[in-house]
């Protein structure tokens, strides 16, 4: 890493351009931007500390005390007070029945073609359907700053296109290209930071943001934190008080306890919450995975969102948000649709969207997303026949009392071959995905994303803990038994990943040996994407990636 010139704040130091994107680099890039970014991560990088050692100091007392999380008393007068609501949000949040998820913006061609779908927002996303090289950062950044500023050809300007909802980042993952002060910075302020001095004050001025989704967000002091970053950069761009707005993506267990304490920090912010399904599940693993009592069972068989604790939660954040004036959304649906639309297989899979996304509105949420943009009218035909209006706000859900023992309440069921394999195959195309510079891929008929591969290691590592025996013989999850299904299932990951090259196969395998070294590991590394992150053989692909891509574009 080098500074590449005097415009560069003294304090910091920025990698070079990608190979093939030296342009873009430049318009991102700019001496006022980098100031920008300097001075945000010099305000902040103490106080992202201070929360990431929150999250460490929670999960020691819970591991050493044997406690669950409950209500807080030192925060019931926030709950207890009926007077406080949050600003509503602008028109164009209102009505956002359908938003397409997993929009890695680094992939121009699905975003060209979601831009011109009749979606109502679109999840610009950093995250979770991201790889996060340098080069897949520089060019989704600069692919949204050409949306805002109208610089694709037959776009239409931003307010004629699906709303764009930002997510950066979550505050486990570091931006390994640019170091402030010494140290690498945090990924979602290197990523909100860009996007802001940017896109910040064009968004505002079309009336279409800003706009974010926060990631992995676990107690309301880390909403605290990102409420005073958007107070700051507000400030800075000359913005109005309250024009960011945010959705708070409720991922973590411990978060489901403080769900109107993270509203009212952001209270002149927010946009909602969100409940999906796997990041929530898989959270149970990462704090509560070495207690036998939290044993989640296979999840491809007995965990969706009609089991109590799911549900449960579901139901409260509903509940929590409309009693409050704001909107909640529900998750993504991740089934591709066949496309013999007159087929059974079609039929099937679009029944089983439709069942699952008619629990959500029933239950009260305002909008969720789809993956397939083919899925994205049949399910906002769904919602106008169900509800008739722009959002479910005026149901409050008084009919619901969720208490600790419903958020915590474990599944019964247990572990079969088929989840125990499936985990498995899912688990090591992700590894195999990212060291391809992809942050997600498709399998069986649906794609897959750090979410499902977060749940599907978290399961392989706990059911070897406890050794739990599979349903359908009298075998039980080990080390060695996981060994031999990885060289059983890598012959049908072969023939899904196409692999007609000796890289190609090398690769693969390199994925099947990093997922053995996750689950095997005698502790649970709290994220698969930081632990990907600060691997050796994934920054090294990412130059391998970074030197073909270059390849590609002269020839």
């Amino acid at each position: 890493m080098t500074q590449v010139d005097m415009s560069v704040p003294v304090g910091m130091e920025l990698s070079p351009s990608p190979k093939g994107l030296e342009e873009e680099y430049g318009t991102l890039f700019t001496p006022a931007s980098l100031l920008f970014v300097h001075q945000l991560v010099s305000e902040f990088d103490n106080e992202v500390d201070q929360v990431l050692q929150l999250r460490v100091s929670r999960k020691v007392h819970l591991d050493t005390s044997g406690d669950l999380p409950v209500f807080s008393r030192a925060t019931s007068r926030i709950r207890d007070d009926p007077s406080w609501m949050v600003l509503p949000v602008p028109r164009r949040l209102q009505r956002r029945h359908v938003d397409v998820g997993d929009m890695a913006p680094c992939d121009t061609e699905r975003l060209l073609r979601a831009l011109q779908s009749p979606a109502q927002g679109l999840q610009i996303d950093f995250d979770d359907g991201n790889c996060p090289t340098f080069y897949n950062q520089i060019k989704g950044i600069n692919n949204v700053c050409k949306v805002v500023h109208n610089k694709f050809p037959g776009i239409p300007a931003l307010p004629k296109v699906p709303v764009l909802m930002l997510r950066p980042r979550a505050w486990n993952m570091v931006e390994h290209n640019m170091l402030v002060n010494g140290r690498e910075v945090p990924g979602p302020l290197f990523d909100f930071g860009l996007l802001m001095f940017h896109c910040g004050k064009a968004l505002y001025d079309s009336e279409s943001g800003p706009f974010f989704y926060l990631s992995k967000v676990e107690s309301f002091m880390e909403a605290r934190l990102w409420n005073n970053i958007f107070l700051w950069a507000q400030h800075q761009l000359q913005l109005p008080r309250g024009s960011i707005k945010a959705t708070v993506l409720i991922e973590n267990v411990l978060a489901t306890f403080e769900m109107e304490e993270i509203l009212y920090e952001l209270r002149e912010h927010s946009a909602g919450l969100n409940c999906g399904i796997w990041d929530y599940s898989a959270s149970f693993v990462n704090k509560f995975g070495h207690r036998e009592a939290f044993l989640l069972p296979d999840r491809s068989k007995y965990v969706n969102m009609e089991k109590r604790f799911l549900r449960s939660y579901m139901n409260l954040l509903v509940q929590t948000c409309h009693r409050r004036g704001a909107l909640a959304t529900g998750g993504m649906a991740a089934p591709l649709l066949p496309p013999a639309r007159d087929g059974p297989a079609h039929r099937t899979v679009l029944a089983n969207v439709t069942r699952l996304k008619l629990l959500e509105i029933q239950a009260g949420v305002d909008g969720f997303m789809v993956y397939d943009l083919k899925l994205i009218e049949p399910m906002q035909k769904l919602f106008q026949q169900h509800t008739g209006g722009e959002n479910q706000l005026h149901r409050v859900r008084e009919d619901v009392t969720v208490t600790p023992e419903d958020l915590l309440c474990m599944p019964a069921g247990g572990v079969t071959l088929h989840g125990l394999k499936y985990n498995i195959g899912v688990g090591i195309l992700f590894i195999h995905a990212w060291l391809s510079g992809k942050g997600h891929f498709f399998y069986r008929g649906q794609v897959e994303d750090s979410a499902t591969a977060e749940i599907s290691r978290s399961q392989v590592w706990q059911w070897i803990l406890h050794q739990a025996q599979l349903e359908d013989s009298q075998r039980v999850v080990s080390r060695n038994l996981v060994v031999q299904l990885t060289k059983e299932v890598m012959k049908e990951l072969t023939e899904v990943t196409a692999c007609q090259t000796v890289s190609a196969a090398e690769r693969l395998q390199t994925a099947a040996e990093m997922f053995l070294e996750v689950v095997l590991k005698r502790d649970f590394p709290e994220f698969l994407t930081s632990y990907l992150n600060l691997d050796h053989t994934f920054l090294s692909s990412q130059r391998e990636e970074e030197a073909g891509v270059a390849l590609m574009s002269k020839l």
